[in-house]
């Protein structure tokens, strides 16, 4: 049976992949004021749930950042230009990150509404997101769910970034679960690949970010996509289902 649901954060529980997208086009702006930040919003889709460093060199080398990315290097003490386009656009997310009226805008709501369920059910709960420690700590707080998780794995805990499976068999091991009896949530294909490496049972809740992917990926089987939040809950006891099935058989 199901023992334990992992959540991810950015754009499951929130939608910061949003915010994310928002602050590298502005970020590329600033380097290059003759862009468009529309363009580098849609660009953003092809890099949704990749690492730091792979999404700042897929937009610097796109939209030929490379240049005045350079001429920040010394502002900031980094030895190349895709860190100083980082820099630039940390700024401009921590910004975003600290206005509390807009992360509170930016919750998934079903997701949030699971969670909440999840945890009233007794199961255990976990996190198991990309982002930093310090970023998920202001996140979780600002939206009241910090104390919503048994265990919390940050991008600081783990070596191997997703779609390695290292940072849900972390918290499948510190929940005392077997990673067979774990479900996950999730919203980008990367996500949901680390999940199945690790062996979950695996939800993608999906985006007006990540739903493109998804419709183009035979990751998991399409019953369990969701891109109506109104089916999640019979999505889920589905999901249980055919997994309490797999184990009796």
């Amino acid at each position: 049976m199901i023992e334990a649901t992992i959540f991810d954060l950015d754009g499951t529980l929130v939608e910061t992949e949003e915010l994310k997208a928002r602050s590298y086009a502005r970020a590329a702006v600033e380097l290059r004021p003759d862009l468009d930040e529309s363009a580098v919003l849609n660009a953003f889709v092809d890099v949704v749930g990749l690492s730091r460093r792979e999404v700042a060199l897929t937009l610097t080398d796109r939209f030929r950042l490379e240049t005045a990315a350079r001429q920040r290097m010394d502002e900031f003490g980094v030895d190349t230009p895709w860190q100083a386009f980082v820099q630039v656009r940390l700024r401009i997310y921590e910004a975003l990150l600290s206005d509390p009226d807009i992360l509170c805008q930016s919750r998934w709501m079903h997701n949030i509404n699971l969670l909440e369920e999840t945890r009233a059910s007794c199961q255990k709960v976990g996190l198991a997101t990309m982002s930093y420690c310090a970023q998920v700590q202001r996140v979780l707080t600002i939206l009241g769910i910090h104390n919503a998780f048994d265990f919390i794995a940050t991008r600081d805990d783990v070596e191997q970034g997703k779609p390695d499976p290292e940072i849900y068999l972390l918290v499948a091991c510190e929940l005392d679960v077997q990673p067979a009896d774990c479900l996950v949530i999730e919203d980008s294909p990367t996500g949901v690949q680390a999940a199945l490496a690790a062996g979950m049972n695996v939800i993608a809740v999906t985006t007006p970010l990540t739903r493109p992917q998804f419709r183009k990926t035979d990751l998991l089987e399409r019953c369990w996509v969701v891109e109506d939040p109104s089916t999640l809950t019979t999505v889920i006891q589905n999901r249980i289902q055919a997994h309490n099935t797999e184990r009796q058989g």
